[in-house]
């Protein structure tokens, strides 16, 4: 009988294996993405068409309109407002005719990719890939159709198109060599050296464990508020997009302003952290930051402040430490999870940060029981998600900028990248643990569990209205990964003031927004007890645009949080570890 198991779970295990290796070549075909998720809802779309003659009439109706709208607007071009199309040469025929023709095929896709009667997952992956072959197809992307191309090659007898080329084969090549166990030293050098000319502000690392180094940096005015400012940036990203360059580095800026700062540095993991879990990141990475914080400088209380990912794990472990406060007893789970000296907290702050998954924006076009099945498959083989696997993602989100538009100026226009600091950064990729981000993704994105209450962490539910300090929670208008509108809807999760800031920009150059930036603008608004709930078109509408940015007005709340200013004391010798940036934020990875 034992022998007859054993044959059983042979032949089973062989069988999951072809079934991995063939979703893994349709994967490969379908840019990562699951081909069951992309069939399905082509055969939603198709189905609901076909059982749809008044949508095909007026879709009918829809294509002769915009081809007499594109064949007029051929030869009586208006203002242009897409960057593709900006350049003179396209008011000329015949680009200007290939231009409008693009973009009457463009809105018609659009129209077309909506078939009443498809689920709301289905209508949102038909658009979004209806836009992504459109953007694959404009006029912009190719050399013969492209009158700035054109324009270049014969005004530099084809040095520009040579130059492009060159750049092409450099980067097939450099993808090509780079393998995920290609030591650091080997890696090409950043092109802004961290420690060097980004994550310079001077500080130690006070504390370490496996999952974070914690940076306290040394104070840079006579007077400190009392209360430091704890920072907890997503484990996603490197932590120095907060410190970038001198100028626009926003640890730098709170420094300056007089107050104490520390913040997390999460560990690059490797395929032995396959086991990590969102427990350990909050309990580990979080908490164990907050009582670090309280042991090195002595403080009571402390100010919080999270971003993206690390924003919603803030959240969490603020929620559990309200929890605790008001009901002041420990069960076994809450003991081991979370430390016995807490520091309270006088703010929560939250960047860029979803704790309501519902409306997730152009991310929930990967999520979805068939696309985490195809990433958990790649997960299990590595044991991490990597940051090759990210990065791709996150293009693909803004694929007309990221890939095309560029591919353009790079290969067609013979124009290297320019080099600045966010772009630097953003080159400096990160890597996931395989079942964190199972996790993360499964609960949060795919049941939306921590809005729903059915998150749970050390042994309880997790519930938003147990946080009891007052939060600044800012959202930014283009933010394709946390809508700002999703971000909002922390209104109707706490029950504790909430000033909400909407930042002009996107996810990060929204966040990065440093006093001086030419066009930059904020709005702010706090909610009064009793105020209830408002729309948050009717808040746009209604709360006034200020120039400038909100770093400045962030300074000010937290400063009217604070107690009176104390004289400034340099970092503690017993704790510093080593350094800043410290060693975490060094660690690289090819893949």
């Amino acid at each position: 009988m034992t022998a007859e198991n054993n044959q059983k779970d042979l032949q089973a295990e062989a069988a999951q294996t072809l079934d991995d290796r063939v979703r893994a070549a349709l994967s490969a075909s379908t840019m990562g993405l699951s081909p069951v998720a992309l069939g399905l809802a082509t055969a939603d779309w198709c189905m609901n068409l076909a059982s749809s003659p008044g949508k095909q009439m007026t879709l009918a109706q829809r294509a002769l309109h915009l081809a007499q709208e594109a064949a007029q607007a051929s030869v009586q071009p208006a203002g242009e407002r897409d960057a593709r199309f900006k350049d003179a040469a396209w008011q000329q025929w015949p680009y200007s005719a290939m231009k409008e023709g693009f973009k009457a095929s463009d809105r018609w896709w659009r129209e077309a990719a909506q078939v009443e009667g498809m689920t709301r997952h289905h209508r949102q992956l038909m658009d979004f890939f209806a836009r992504q072959w459109m953007d694959a197809l404009a006029p912009s992307n190719w050399a013969i159709t492209n009158p700035e191309v054109l324009a270049k090659a014969k005004e530099t007898q084809g040095a520009s198109l040579r130059k492009g080329f060159e750049l092409f084969v450099q980067d097939q090549q450099a993808a090509h060599q780079a393998k995920a166990d290609t030591p650091a030293q080997a890696l090409e050098p950043l092109e802004f050296a961290v420690g060097k000319d980004v994550a310079c502000t001077p500080g130690k690392v006070v504390f370490r464990n496996h999952l974070i180094e914690l940076i306290q940096y040394s104070p840079s005015t006579d007077k400190v508020l009392p209360e430091p400012v704890l920072i907890v940036p997503s484990c996603i990203m490197k932590y120095y997009i907060l410190d970038l360059s001198p100028h626009n580095s926003m640890v730098k800026y709170l420094v300056g302003q007089g107050h104490t700062v520390l913040i997390v540095s999460w560990r690059n993991p490797d395929a032995s952290d396959r086991e990590l879990k969102m427990q350990d990141y909050l309990s580990t990475g979080v908490l164990q930051a907050m009582a670090a914080v309280k042991t090195v400088t002595g403080a009571r209380s402390i100010h919080t402040m999270g971003y993206c990912l690390g924003g919603t794990f803030l959240a969490i472990a603020a929620a559990a430490l309200g929890r605790l406060k008001r009901k002041k007893t420990r069960t076994e789970k809450e003991q081991a999870l979370i430390p016995s000296d807490m520091p309270e907290l006088s703010s929560v702050i939250l960047l860029a940060a979803q704790t309501d998954f519902s409306e997730p924006g152009e991310l929930g076009v990967f999520i979805d029981e068939a696309q985490l099945a195809n990433l958990r498959q790649s997960m299990n083989e590595k044991g991490y998600l990597s940051g090759k696997q990210m990065g791709g993602s996150f293009q693909f989100l803004a694929s007309k900028d990221l890939v095309w538009s560029r591919n353009t100026r790079r290969y067609l226009m013979g124009e290297d990248d320019a080099s600045f600091d966010l772009m630097s950064w953003n080159a400096d990729q990160t890597r996931l643990p395989a079942r964190m981000h199972n996790e993360y993704l499964t609960s949060m994105f795919l049941n939306n569990a921590l809005a729903a209450g059915q998150y749970r962490f050390a042994g309880a539910t997790v519930a938003l209205m147990d946080i009891d300090a007052p939060m600044m929670v800012v959202g930014t208008t283009r933010d394709h990964v946390s809508p700002w509108k999703s971000v909002y809807k922390i209104h109707l999760q706490t029950d504790t003031h909430v000033t909400f800031v909407l930042a002009a920009g996107g996810h990060n150059a929204g966040i990065v927004s440093e006093p001086g930036r030419p066009r930059r603008s904020y709005q702010i608004a706090s909610v009064e007890d009793g105020a209830g709930w408002m729309d948050p078109d009717d808040w746009a509408a209604q709360t006034p645009v200020v120039q400038g940015s909100w770093w400045e007005a962030m300074d000010q709340w937290i400063k009217q949080r604070s107690g009176a200013a104390v004289k400034a004391q340099p970092i503690k010798a017993e704790h510093v570890v080593c350094d800043a940036p410290g060693e975490y934020v060094m660690v690289r990875y090819a893949d």
